[in-house]
């Protein structure tokens, strides 16, 4: 077992950018999220409407900050957070965090979110992702949907989670995840089961950029813990402990 799940209102963390998105009742359209409208700092310590506290960085952690990027995915290949699911039901699951790997490189994987994707089955995206060198690179604004897990369910304390947003592909934790990958070595550039692993640097900005975010440890998850379909085994070498002994929870 990894890390598994937390509770606080839907994935709205409060940034310092003036524009806030609606979330549409059913699905709708919601103007394209500009690179003006990515210079947002999460704020520590909640808000009234978050029942979690945020997770406090170790001592000798405190000081860190890993440099950002600010590459904004396509508008394709994201969308709203809606508030209910296709069939009229409350969509409005607690914020989770999952972590991925990219397979290929961080470049590869950028370029892709950034072309235009037509069909819905080809759009694809992570709110961040995290260089070798500890670099964040900030793709889809927290307040939006990323596709970063087709076929999932979460098991959250009351039961399973998950959010049917498209009559057309199966539910899906997307509604309330916040999805943030680590960049893969050079020798996990495949289809073997683990490879050389994370860098210092990406586990520190792991833990900062989480932080960050009104999660508790509880919602913390990976793709291959939320993967409906076994074929995900992202993180892979993933070393959970250590992420924890950054957040000061090992």
């Amino acid at each position: 077992m990894l890390l598994v799940s937390i509770t606080v209102a839907i994935a709205r963390p409060t940034i310092s950018s003036p524009t806030e998105h609606p979330l549409p009742a059913r699905v709708g359209v919601v103007a394209p999220v500009t690179a003006s409208q990515f210079g947002w700092r999460y704020q520590r310590g909640g808000s009234a409407k978050q029942s979690a506290t945020p997770l406090q960085l170790v001592a000798a952690q405190t000081s860190y900050s890993p440099p950002e990027a600010v590459i904004p995915a396509d508008p394709s290949n994201y969308g709203p957070r809606y508030q209910t699911d296709i069939h009229g039901q409350p969509a409005l699951y607690p914020l989770i965090v999952v972590i991925h790997e990219t397979v290929g490189s961080a470049d590869s994987a950028i370029n892709l979110f950034q072309a235009y994707h037509a069909r819905d089955e080809d759009q694809v995206s992570y709110h961040s992702l995290i260089r070798r060198d500890g670099t964040v690179v900030h793709l889809v604004h927290p307040q939006m949907r990323a596709f970063g897990a087709g076929n999932s369910i979460f098991d959250g304390p009351g039961g399973p989670e998950a959010v049917q947003t498209n009559p057309n592909f199966p539910a899906s934790v997307n509604n309330f995840a916040y999805h943030t990958s680590l960049e893969t070595p050079g020798d996990g550039r495949g289809n073997q089961a683990r490879h050389s692993g994370y860098t210092d640097a990406q586990y520190r900005s792991l833990a900062w950029l989480i932080a960050q975010l009104p999660v508790p440890q509880e919602r913390i998850t990976t793709h291959r813990l939320v993967d409906r379909s076994g074929r995900k085994q992202d993180p892979r070498s993933f070393d959970a402990q250590r992420l924890l002994t950054l957040l000061g929870l090992g």
